[in-house]
């Protein structure tokens, strides 16, 4: 049956066809599925396609054995979320004068809000990669470490499940506000010793918002057999991510009421507390510290002079260092065109998993030209997708190296030299401010190790054909690390690495990004205290 399978499938893509070939004849994808609920078919009469079930676009190996399963199986003729029944939707709708978000469902099942728990919304994914080698391949990266542009994809499509759970069994449209932060606690090396876990919750609801934490875990023993929050370690976890969602209405493209989140037990009201803390607290930042309104503080202005000082005497060297780079000359750029394969399955908006996985791939081209090294992931940091990306939008994609930070400096005594750049008698230049990061918590950990933590800054701008506007859609912030010393991270000679800015705006862009810096410290911070 597979051979035959395969057969139809070669008549689309070479390459699609021999991946989802791999992946349909995997022993874990007859055997488990990948999220906890009844599986649906769309030739199944007794099966009910709902958004809390279905998969959304681009979980990266659930959704491929998905549309592999419709492609063969199934005619279909009557599956309603293709694109060609989606662009006919859109006609008849535009028929009756009406525009609509989702063509999935025209209107909304009105119900009561009612109040729903934690248990209700959990759910998780379940990634083996040591037990099925097969499913490892499709997330590892170059230098064999667990490639995060391909986890971020599922994060965010996990979210959305949980997302549609807590407000079954309405089915407003989902919208992806922001990413509050996803954080790297510990590396994993060697993804082919470890199956992965992802799992989250609701933890906090406002009236049409909504706070969804997930942790990722590696286990380096067998999955559990039923997995729920009570039998999950936390010693296990390597990463956690927040995500706040909101619910609107597809007909009148305005918010929409749902269910309330009822706390149970103290941990809960305790996340439930702190969730809403860090709403109010984000709010006041973006009122208080907006660099485009107030100006720096007083230390701010007087490292933006030494910034300036440095920058003169660097360009000014006749053989500038190969480690120390101007910040414009750090700057990256893709351009790509929205195609409907990449869409949410209920509506015409490019997948917000799909976006992260290529801002991070081009962060990551980004800081591995400017370290010439193969840099670890350490943050992204709080994102607010200010406009949706349309399918058959223009996606620009422009990213540069706003910050740099020298960890443990101190332990070479010989790096010390003077914050205002300053040239030794080997004509060599030096230039770093007093550090303000201590992302460190662990003994034996990658970050405790001397190196530059890289502060990536991808800002992306949606051109759609029908207007000659240019929208911001949102900036996504990474920090990376690499280290100091030789090491298999290493391609060329090692060493820390510096970007100077030079302009005004440049300084601003600095400046904003060591006030993330310290940000990603004290939330680095605050989780020990909280695991104590």
């Amino acid at each position: 049956m597979l051979k035959a399978n395969s057969a139809i499938i070669s008549r689309t893509n070479g390459r699609v066809a021999s991946k989802l070939t791999a992946i349909a004849s995997s022993r874990y994808y007859r055997c488990t599925p990948f999220f906890q609920n009844k599986q649906t078919h769309p030739n199944d009469p007794t099966s009910v396609e709902d958004l809390a079930s279905r998969p959304d676009a681009n979980a990266t190996t659930r959704t491929d054995y998905y549309e592999y399963e419709r492609l063969v199986k199934g005619s279909g003729k009557d599956f309603k979320a293709t694109w060609l029944n989606a662009l006919a939707e859109r006609k008849a709708q535009l028929a009756q004068g009406k525009i609509i978000d989702s063509y999935v469902y025209s209107h909304i099942k009105s119900t009561d809000v009612i109040d729903k728990t934690r248990k209700d919304s959990f759910a998780y994914i379940v990634l083996p990669f040591r037990d099925d080698p097969t499913v490892a391949d499709f997330y590892v990266n170059a230098a064999g470490r667990l490639r995060m542009g391909q986890l971020f994809q599922d994060l965010d499509s996990l979210a959305g499940k949980i997302a549609y759970k807590h407000t079954a069994p309405v089915e407003p449209m989902i919208v992806t506000a922001s990413v509050d932060r996803i954080y790297l606690l510990k590396p994993v090396d060697s993804i082919a010793d470890v199956n992965i876990i992802l799992s989250g919750a609701v933890i906090y609801t406002g009236r049409s918002s909504m706070e969804i934490s997930i942790t990722a875990r590696a286990l380096k023993s067998d999955i559990p057999k039923e997995i729920d929050e009570n039998s999950l370690s936390d010693e296990d976890i390597f990463m956690t991510a927040s995500f706040t969602f909101v619910a609107r209405n597809p007909e009148t493209h305005k918010s929409l009421a749902i269910n309330r989140l009822l706390p149970l037990n103290e941990q809960e009201w305790m996340d439930f507390k702190r969730a809403e803390s860090r709403m109010a607290a984000k709010k006041m930042r973006a009122i208080n510290m907006n660099l485009e309104k107030y100006p720096p503080t007083k230390d701010e202005s007087v490292l933006i002079h030494q910034l300036w000082t440095a920058s003169k005497k660097l360009a000014s060297l006749k053989e500038k260092p190969s480690n120390i780079i101007f910040m414009k000359d750090t700057n990256v750029k893709s351009t790509m065109f929205m195609q409907p394969q990449y869409r949410n399955r209920h509506s015409y908006m490019i997948f917000g998993g799909y976006l992260m996985r290529q801002t991070f791939e081009l962060a990551y081209c980004c800081a591995a030209s400017f370290s010439h090294s193969l840099p670890r992931f350490v943050s992204l940091d709080s994102l607010t997708f200010n406009t949706p990306v349309p399918v058959g939008s223009v996606l620009h994609m422009d990213a540069t190296v706003v910050y740099t930070e020298h960890l443990h400096e101190s332990s070479k005594p010989e790096a010390q030299s003077a914050v205002d750049g300053s040239v030794d008698d080997k004509n060599n230049f030096h230039f770093q401010p007093t550090p303000v990061n201590e992302l460190s918590l662990r003994e034996n950990d990658f970050l405790s190790k001397p190196g530059t933590l890289i502060q990536i800054k991808v800002d992306t701008k949606v051109q759609e054909l029908a207007s000659e506007k240019i929208q911001k859609s949102g900036s996504f912030i990474y920090s990376f690390f690499t280290p100091r010393d030789a090491d298999e991270d290493h391609v060329a000679k090692p060493g820390y690495c510096t970007v100077i800015p030079e302009s005004y705006s440049e300084m601003i862009e600095y400046v904003e990004g060591r006030r993330r810096a310290k940000d990603t410290a004290m939330y680095a911070k605050s989780l020990k205290a909280n695991s104590q």
